[in-house]
């Protein structure tokens, strides 16, 4: 397979997805992990101190663009199979029974990954927005724990996080087994652990996310 057939067709279309699929997840173990340190509750010192030390780190920043990378080309191709998919089968049967061959959430990735992409954008600017402004302009330390605490006094914010996690539940149920399928790594001997891999990593990063919020709106932390 070329490079240009990596990108552009069906099958390096796939792979393409599935290879940041994977680091993805891998970033999002990365994530939660760093993130749960505010259950420390300490006050944020700990949460701080390794939020710093990513944040200022050269290689940890230069991980960050291939970070951004992969993630941006992910979405673009979502969009692109999105698209293939939908218009292959532009009239809809009335016999047709999907249900029957494939999960709702499979079949409605194209709408969890526009959630996703606002639940993103929202993300973004709440967070690393502030914390690059710090970085290269501020001349007090970035407090992040509090600006957690702060942006989750508001109970609209923590609903719109709360269906983000549930979206990236979702996608992630489907686009974990996905993945190793793509790459032709789901044999029906493996079959059953994948996917309880899949179903244990999904239920732990999305109970941690949606905790996060619901602990600094209840007052959990100090």
């Amino acid at each position: 397979m070329t490079w240009k057939q990596l990108f552009t067709s069906s099958l390096g279309k796939k792979f393409t997805m599935a290879f940041t699929g994977f680091f993805l997840i891998l970033f999002l173990i990365v994530h939660v992990t760093i993130n749960a340190c505010i259950f420390l509750n300490d006050g944020g010192q700990t949460y701080n101190t390794v939020a710093h030390f990513m944040s200022h780190n050269w290689i940890v920043r230069f991980l960050e663009i291939g970070l951004f990378a992969g993630l941006i080309l992910h979405i673009i191709q979502g969009l692109v199979l999105w698209k293939q998919n939908r218009d292959a089968r532009p009239i809809k049967y009335y016999s047709n029974k999907p249900e029957k061959n494939s999960t709702w959430y499979s079949r409605s990735m194209g709408l969890l990954g526009t959630l996703l992409l606002l639940f993103l954008v929202m993300h973004l600017s709440h967070f690393y927005v502030g914390t690059k402004v710090a970085l290269y302009g501020g001349d007090q330390p970035h407090n992040l724990y509090n600006e957690m605490r702060e942006t989750f006094s508001y109970w609209w914010i923590v609903a719109a996080y709360i269906i983000g996690v549930i979206a990236l539940f979702w996608h992630l149920m489907h686009g974990f087994q996905s993945a190793f399928q793509s790459l032709g790594l789901n044999h029906k001997r493996y079959r059953p652990i994948i996917q309880a891999a899949g179903l244990g990593y999904t239920v732990i990063i999305c109970v941690l996310f949606i905790l996060m919020p619901l602990a600094f709106y209840f007052n959990w932390l100090a």
